[in-house]
């Protein structure tokens, strides 16, 4: 990888804007995404080879609006302006940009677009295709020196092209799956238009994060990593164990709410690490906590805080001073959920929730993965060494099955849950369809329904099971399982979990749900 080969992806608080980071790495291409005022000087000074403006909540016309320095029209450097960061281009360039007159005029999901392949931005795309479309403005005025490029049945500006100068708009969303041709606007932007090479892999992003953190950490820091055992923050662990050797110590912190047999199993796995591995026992701090407690968010701060808390007791026995660190296995969609930039709480991720009296005992909080989505994380654990029994790990949340229990949490719906998931598990890997499923789950419902068992009337739990099929986690398909073995699952559950008398199977996909129920 030379200094030249590098995108610059400019911020606009769009909700899935990490996506375009993504989608440039997907090619082989060093990204960084940087806020939308960054200093046009700083910009400048990374050489990029292009830049791309991603999309955002605002409207261009609003004196509040996100903005640019003009400037960065006058790099010489190829530019992709995506929804937002189309109009603004248009904006600042001399164009008008309007609110749409009428509903028909506003687009939103799935639209079929008819393309001008003559352009090199859609060069190698059928005439006509399907993109995903979010925008309620359109640009009634193009600026000086854009074509039209692309139109749809209710917009004819699409897309608009100034192939001299190499700058590009689209309205609509490249970066999701949804859009038929995505990938191929993104390689075509790269290699067409901003010649990339293309030669960045997981292993430049392995040596640039040692680097990074050896030297943030320094020659004689130390860090305190909340290991939860998945995937994400064992991962982190070996990434910290390459960077900083034994002055990383791991602490696992056992809830009371893991899923059956996973505190030891957990222990166990990380006892042949050649780490500092401390597990606490906390299961009646935590359900002492939670007592009471219905409401989701509510779990998710109590569990943030106490994680928290224990995090500080660990590093005061240890001797971790307040010139040491506090690193976190929080990756993109955790980030992203959390509500960043102005994006909205969807459920605040545990590791967003830690007190500031405990962010303050430690020098600072890594975390090395957040821009980084699940198959990424994957693959940099396999960059690093990581088997794959733990690279493929099951996601499972922090807070765990708190957020798999609807309403109030007790330790005896925590084993109950705890034995019903256990059954589903063990049938999907049985059959094998544990490698076409991304994660499964069951979830225990506040629901209470009259059952027949025997001859008797029972009155029990609801039990839902959930399985889903993703790339990133930003979206996700649900699972079609075959019926035997749903049936298999249910009848199971049914016969040997005391307390449920009823088995449903979520059918939604995210959006509009999320994977987790809560």
């Amino acid at each position: 990888m030379t200094q030249q080969e590098k995108i610059i992806v400019l911020d606009f608080g769009g909700q899935y804007n990490q996506l375009i980071a993504r989608r440039v790495r997907e090619h082989n291409v060093y990204c960084e995404m940087l806020p939308f005022d960054t200093p046009l000087e700083t910009i400048k000074k990374a050489e990029p080879i292009g830049i791309i403006f991603t999309g955002g909540p605002n409207s261009v016309y609003d004196p509040s609006a996100p903005t640019v320095d003009t400037g960065i029209f006058e790099l010489g450097v190829p530019i992709l302006g995506i929804c937002y960061g189309c109009q603004l281009m248009a904006h600042l360039l001399g164009g008008c940009v309007s609110p749409a007159e009428n509903a028909s005029a506003r687009e939103y999901g799935k639209t079929d677009t008819v393309f001008d392949t003559g352009c090199r931005l859609f060069a190698g795309l059928p005439e006509h295709s399907v993109v995903w479309m979010s925008h309620s403005d359109y640009m009634s005025k193009l600026p000086s020196g854009f074509s039209l490029t692309a139109r749809s049945a209710n917009c004819p500006n699409v897309a608009i092209a100034d192939e001299k100068r190499g700058f590009y708009g689209v309205q609509f969303h490249p970066e999701v799956n949804h859009t038929e041709y995505g990938q191929k606007i993104f390689d075509n932007f790269l290699k067409l238009i901003c010649n990339a090479g293309c030669d960045w892999t997981m292993e430049d992003f392995l040596k640039t994060s040692v680097e990074k953190l050896q030297k943030q950490i320094g020659e004689k820091g130390r860090v305190l990593l909340a290991l939860s055992g998945g995937v994400d923050s064992s991962v982190l662990a070996a990434l910290l164990g390459q960077a900083i050797g034994n002055r990383l110590t791991c602490v696992f912190v056992d809830h009371g709410l893991m899923r059956k047999n996973e505190g030891d199993e957990i222990e166990a796995a990380f006892s042949k690490w050649d780490i500092n591995f401390i597990r606490v026992n906390a299961e009646d701090q935590f359900l002492g906590k939670l007592a009471g407690v219905r409401d989701p968010q509510e779990k998710r701060r109590i569990i943030g805080a106490e994680f928290g808390y224990v995090f500080r007791a660990e590093a005061d026995r240890f001797g971790i001073t307040n010139q040491d660190y506090l690193a976190q296995g929080t990756i993109y969609p955790d980030v992203i959920e959390s509500g960043k930039g102005g994006a909205d709480v969807i459920k605040s991720h545990h590791n967003r929730l830690l007190p500031p009296e405990v962010i303050a005992r430690f020098k600072g909080v890594l975390e090395p993965l957040d821009l980084l989505f699940k198959d990424e994380v994957r693959a940099l654990g396999r960059e690093l060494g990581l088997s794959e029994s733990v690279v493929m790990r099951q996601p499972f949340p922090g807070p765990g099955l708190a957020i798999r229990i609807i309403g109030e949490i007790t330790k005896e719906k925590a084993d109950l849950l705890r034995e019903a998931d256990y059954i589903m598990r063990e049938e999907i890997a049985k059959c094998g369809e544990d490698k076409n499923l991304s994660q499964y789950f069951a979830v225990l419902t506040d629901l209470r329904s009259v059952g027949v068992m025997g001859d008797s009337r029972t009155y029990d739990y609801t039990l839902a099971l959930r399985a889903v099929s993703t790339e990133d986690f930003m979206t996700a398909k649900w699972a079609r399982i075959p019926y035997e073995l749903l049936d298999r699952i249910s009848t199971r559950i049914v016969n040997e979990v005391r307390g449920v008398n009823r088995i449903v199977y979520d059918i939604t996909s995210k959006p509009p749900a999320t994977v987790e129920w809560e």
